[in-house]
């Protein structure tokens, strides 16, 4: 939503000020369609030859969540916790094989069950069960799995940032198709030099529509959405380090109750729950 406002508030005051002061929108309207072919045309032909397929898929599925609120709330880590919870009391209390056929398993897991946000994001579930069939397993100590973790949420940070990079490369791209657009314009001016000079005028308009838009297609779109893309990828690296923390913590023998404590450090401020919180969403999923 704020996406959008920030676009309508944008286009609003360049496009108002400009009527404001007299100018004629006629001349930008009509060479809008002709500028836009040749500046996105040129600019994702690029695209496609600068990056591999699944940047360009990963890049176009992060521009769509960027109309999109953030999933990753208060009530997602609050459950994420409550199923660590749970998994480690089951282990503390029954033993580490107790919980080998929910790892081995976790959509057959009535522990899983019980958290059906966690459960639908193979990712995150994939992560933990990994993890826990290692300590299940007893052949790494907490110092190697931690290397192990790091080494995975770097690759994972690594693969996310992808799409961000090739959208604030297209977005650095964008004037200079920008400027091609207006010398073509100009070059097709340059060929009409016998008709009038209100005719030639419009005609020079035009051809700076194409460097106006490259300028506001970079700075006003792709810059403001490849930056937002930034902020989500950096806010999804938080779950894994959130899960890592409280295994880890377990690992070095503190009780389930304190190794949550230990993840719940680790969440962006607004969306950490505070230990009241926590403690009572944990009780009452018991």
């Amino acid at each position: 939503m704020f996406v959008i406002i920030g676009f309508v508030i944008s286009m609003v005051c360049i496009f108002g000020v400009f009527i404001g002061h007299g100018g004629n929108i006629g001349v930008v309207l009509a060479a809008l369609p002709f500028e836009l072919t040749t500046i996105l045309g040129a600019a994702l032909g690029a695209f496609l030859i600068n990056n591999q397929m699944k940047v360009v898929k990963a890049s176009a599925k992060g521009l769509a969540s960027c109309f999109k609120g953030s999933r990753y709330t208060k009530a997602r880590y609050m459950e994420l916790m409550a199923l660590q919870f749970d998994i480690l009391q089951k282990a503390r209390k029954e033993g580490l094989m107790a919980i080998e056929q929910d790892v081995e398993t976790p959509e057959q897991s009535a522990l899983f069950k019980k958290y059906p946000t966690i459960s639908a994001d193979h990712h995150v579930v994939e992560f933990i069960t990994d993890y826990l069939r290692m300590m299940v397993s007893g052949n790494l100590n907490a110092h190697e799995i931690e290397s192990l973790m790091d080494a995975e949420i770097e690759t994972h940070h690594q693969e996310a940032h992808a799409p961000v990079a090739a959208i604030a490369r297209l977005a650095g791209g964008l004037p200079a198709f920008g400027i091609v657009a207006a010398v073509l314009g100009v070059v097709n001016t340059m060929g009409s030099v016998g008709q009038p000079p209100a005719v030639l005028g419009a005609m020079i308009g035009s051809a700076l529509v194409g460097t106006f838009l490259g300028i506001l297609l970079a700075y006003g779109v792709f810059e403001p959405l490849g930056g937002l893309m930034d902020q989500k990828v950096e806010e999804s690296g938080k779950e894994f380090e959130c899960i890592k923390t409280t295994l880890l913590a377990s690992m070095q023998g503190y009780a389930p109750a304190t190794a949550i404590e230990f993840g719940r450090k680790v969440l962006f401020s607004d969306v950490r729950p505070n230990f009241i919180e926590l403690e009572a969403h944990v009780k009452g999923k018991k």
